[in-house]
């Protein structure tokens, strides 16, 4: 077996660890569960990334985080290591083709949801696979006291009966004792070692200013700090605002948040990552599993919904270890605003119920029906439709998404059908004609075969790859074959797609949840309050 720091070396360049990932890599080694309780920024996912590529198998990783999944799993591929991630929005098929890599193509990682291990089939075959080690992060969520209670965490203790002898590792940045005690019970761990990092980030210095004019303390600070910098920004319009002025001061900026297409935010992401824009403004859609250690200057122009999402958006400065700079900026409206916001937006158990019943009529879902239906979804359509407000419906979204009720995956996409036009002779003359265009063809016709006879549902992502094309090598032979009438083709964007994980029940299902929203309502206030006092 390679020695942890020959793995460091080989695939992260680095010749040292960071204060306890040794100390944790060898809990792990010797078998033993494991609770690792780092900060923001202290590289949680190299304590079970080296032990799992020590060891022959496959790391079962459970996360709630599918920004951070695709990050990491983008940032092992990079390094050549397989990967691989069941998020939102994939075909039975498609998982199904995935978990066969797992258990015969050599793969090392395997992220998913807690509420994937909610399916019976799935949880059926990955007990077949060489699992060697089962890291869970966030771990927090799997306690009813934390401040993000998913009840689809507790399945995950299922795992140990499956799993006996394969230690498990239990990862978060935020837990009170309670809490602590909590994840030991409902995650099953025997015995664990715990290992406490110190919150404390030496290298930042925190600072509060009250200013009108926050535009022009920005620039003071961009100006005296060229480095790489990340400005925290509390909305969409903000953050194109932000950008766009700082941008006419002569910065080099760009900007992040949850409504740009996934092309526009790796293109965004890599103007910053590479240092072409040294400046990102953003929402707090923003930050996990970003690997860039050198941010010189955090900033927030409003004040955070609570202390602990401030304390993991500042800590993204300095990792490195060098000096560093968190800056917030504040003026006498920013407390009723933050007030108004993140308060008068939170939903009760009237308007939950409302919206959920409206929901399941808006996709024509019958009681007792809907289990594994999936649709696509735009928020502001649905809103519009009811005269419901905006961000109070996407916190109860969001509320059903975290009880498990619905999985909404948030990406912004594309929902894509196609038919051929034309009879099958002629598409195989099309091809002897076209060669280049033939292992797109091929893959799509063995992928859809009712494609001659309906307008289908088609996966741009599944087609690509069993082609072996990028995705634009795709949409171009698309586009290509509809110009010449071989195909009508047509794509329609969204703002995120809905799969329901229970049959409807209306009352049923939300008394069943309401003491959750209640508890979680109670600690959201008691948070902003502790911001603003």
């Amino acid at each position: 077996m390679p020695e942890a720091q020959e793995i460091l070396l080989k695939y992260w360049k680095h010749d040292s660890f960071r204060p306890l990932q040794k100390e944790i890599i060898d809990s792990i080694l010797d078998g033993q569960d494991t609770f690792a309780l780092l900060p923001t920024g202290g590289g949680k996912s190299i304590c079970f990334q080296v032990p799992s590529l020590m060891k022959e198998g496959i790391c079962l990783v459970v996360s709630p985080l599918i920004a951070l999944m695709k990050d990491q799993v983008a940032n092992l591929q990079k390094r050549n290591i397989k990967a691989i991630a069941l998020t939102g929005g994939i075909h039975t098929e498609e998982i199904i083709d995935l978990l066969d890599n797992c258990q015969y193509g050599n793969y090392k990682f395997l992220y998913l949801s807690p509420e994937r291990l909610q399916s019976d089939w799935i949880l059926e075959r990955i007990k077949n696979l060489p699992i060697n080690l089962i890291a869970i992060d966030e771990a927090h969520c799997v306690s009813q006291w934390g401040h993000d209670f998913r009840p689809a965490y507790l399945k995950i203790s299922e795992l140990k009966k499956y799993f006996p002898k394969i230690p498990f590792l239990a990862l978060t940045a935020t837990a009170t004792p309670r809490v602590i005690e909590d994840i030991k019970t409902e995650l099953g761990l025997k015995s664990p070692v715990l290992f406490q990092q110190s919150f404390e980030r030496k290298n930042i210095a925190y600072m509060v200013f009250e200013v009108e004019d926050k535009l022009y303390r920005v620039e003071q600070i961009l100006k005296k700090n060229p480095q790489p910098s990340i400005i925290y920004v509390r909305n969409r319009k903000s953050c194109l605002n932000m950008s766009t002025q700082l941008q006419s001061l002569g910065f080099s900026a760009t900007y992040y948040h949850g409504g740009l297409s996934s092309k526009e935010k790796d293109k965004n992401m890599q103007l910053w990552m590479s240092e072409k824009a040294q400046v990102i403004v953003a929402t707090n859609a923003f930050g996990m599993g970003i690997d860039k250690d050198n941010v010189k200057t955090v900033i927030h122009t409003q004040l955070p919904e609570n202390l602990e999402n401030y304390y993991q958006e500042s800590g993204r400065a300095g990792r490195n270890g060098e000096k560093a700079y968190s800056v917030l900026l504040f003026n006498n409206s920013d407390a009723t605003q933050t007030e108004q916001q993140f308060l008068n937006v939170l939903p009760d158990k009237k308007f939950l119920k409302t919206m959920y019943v409206k929901l399941c009529n808006y996709f024509q879902i019958a009681y007792g029906e809907g289990l594994d239906d999936s649709f696509s979804f735009k928020l502001n359509h649905f809103c519009g439709k009811y005269d419901f407000p905006t961000l109070k419906t996407y916190n109860a979204l969001q509320f059903l998404n975290q009880q498990g009720i619905i999985t909404m995956s948030q990406e912004f996409s594309e929902k894509i059908t196609l038919q051929f036009l034309i009879e099958s002779k002629e598409v195989i003359r099309y091809m002897s004609l076209n060669p280049n265009d033939e292992e797109i063809i091929l893959a799509i016709l063995r992928t859809y075969p009712g494609v001659y006879e309906m307008k289908t549902p088609f996966n741009l992502s599944l087609i690509a790859k069993k082609s072996q094309h990028t995705e634009e090598q795709v949409v171009a032979v698309l586009e290509k074959l509809k110009e010449k009438e071989i195909i009508e083709y047509k794509s329609k964007n969204n703002d995120a797609t809905i799969l329901f994980n229970e049959v409807r029940e209306d009352d049923l299902t939300i008394n069943r949840v309401s003491k959750y929203l209640e508890k979680q309502n109670k600690l959201k206030e008691e948070q902003l309050l502790s911001v603003l006092h």
